[in-house]
């Protein structure tokens, strides 16, 4: 018999020993097989559950070691480890390897014979979950926290604890500047010039429905362009669902816009608009037509925001920025970072619209919105291209 032979031998033994329910003769045979081949999973995991069998914890829980070892998302040694702590009353160690198989189960590497088991995983995490959250808001309540009124972030800090939420970080597609905030909105009251443009929504409303009653000047948003990789918006490549028209492209103000839209220019002059020649201000009517999706997506840079003035705003339409969703109220402006992963939707039967500029980011100086501009120019001279920031 050679080695192979061997081995199928051992295995095939002990698995008749293990459904005659006689796991005393199962073990001998699956240490001999687990040893010959201290690579294999499965053996330790079959070794494991004879050990279980007998009682004998502490060669079980060594056996389960050794097949995560080498198999560290093994579904059925996580599983039997993750039912040996709750049989403890070990929550937090239960709890995690009853996560790790349900991840495992996620991304498609248990068996479809394990569905079951998949479920009752799931049952006992969320069971955990839960006694968790609850053990943490009784010790918070104690400390005076409530959710409805403290601290904002710290409510994210604690969301992500519980794993109600992911870290979602800056990460432009180009020009990265470091040690700025991570955050994902900012607060209208921050910024004290936008109390007169919010006041002059009306008025900026009417030009957008000129805008629409000319019907020219508007274009898809996202366009392909020859000289470069196409980028990947799924279906709104070229597409008019998502639509601008543009105020001022690339740091100059269009003839359309001049001539249809005065008054949005004029309430505009108060706002700190990037201004790097030949890439930037942008400002435009941002349109999102029914039953559109913008896929997730990141923008050129962190060193601006992007502020958003909703004129058109039906039900259904709403804005993820990172971990946050928020939605648009007409008249109240959203401020938020666009070089974290965002997506934005329209599930209504109508058009929305916002008027959409990009502004310097409050937290950097004078000499280095400077430095910024110029490098974004000299990107711009050096490739030929002006309008990366659009």
């Amino acid at each position: 018999m050679d080695q192979t032979e061997d081995f199928t031998a051992l295995r095939l033994a002990a698995a008749t020993a293990m459904r005659r329910q006689d796991p005393a003769t199962a073990r001998p045979l699956l240490e001999r097989l687990a040893t010959a081949t201290p690579k294999d999973a499965g053996a330790w995991y079959d070794l494991a559950a004879a050990c279980e069998r007998l009682g004998d914890d502490k060669a079980k829980l060594s056996a389960l070691d050794s097949a995560l070892e080498n198999e560290p998302g093994h579904v059925r040694a996580m599983l039997m480890k993750a039912d040996h702590f709750a049989r403890l009353g070990d929550g937090r160690a239960a709890h995690a390897f009853y996560k790790a198989v349900v991840t495992q189960a996620a991304r498609g590497a248990a068996p479809p014979e394990l569905q079951p088991e998949i479920r009752r995983a799931e049952r006992e995490s969320a069971h955990y979950a839960k006694s968790y959250e609850s053990h943490l808001h009784d010790a918070l309540s104690q400390a005076g926290f409530d959710r409805s009124s403290s601290s904002p972030r710290f409510t994210r800090c604690l969301d992500l604890l519980q794993g109600k939420s992911q870290i979602y970080l800056q990460s432009p597609t180009a020009f990265y500047f470091p040690e700025l905030p991570q955050r994902q909105f900012y607060e209208r009251a921050e910024f004290p010039w936008l109390e007169a443009l919010e006041a002059k929504t009306d008025l900026i409303r009417e030009e957008l429905r000129g805008v629409l009653a000319a019907d020219a000047g508007i274009q898809p948003y996202v366009r392909s362009d020859p000289g470069r990789p196409r980028r990947d918006y799924g279906a709104l490549l070229d597409n008019p669902d998502w639509s601008a028209f543009y105020l001022i492209r690339r740091g100059a103000v269009t003839e359309e816009g001049a001539a249809l839209c005065p008054e949005t220019l004029e309430a505009l002059k108060s706002a700190p608009l990037t201004n790097a020649p030949g890439q930037t201000p942008s400002v435009l009517f941002s349109l999102l037509r029914p039953k559109t999706r913008i896929p997730p997506h990141t923008g050129y840079t962190n060193a601006r925001l992007i502020c958003h003035l909703p004129l058109i705003v039906p039900d259904g339409c709403g804005l993820r920025v990172g971990a946050e969703t928020r939605g648009w109220v007409e008249g109240e402006a959203l401020i938020f970072d666009d070089s974290m992963e965002h997506e934005a939707w329209n599930r209504s039967n109508t058009l929305r619209v916002v008027l959409l500029f990009d502004i310097w980011r409050p937290e950097l100086t004078a000499e280095e919105r400077a430095l910024v501009a110029a490098t974004l120019g000299a990107v711009g001279s050096y490739t030929g291209k002006s309008g990366a920031w659009d």
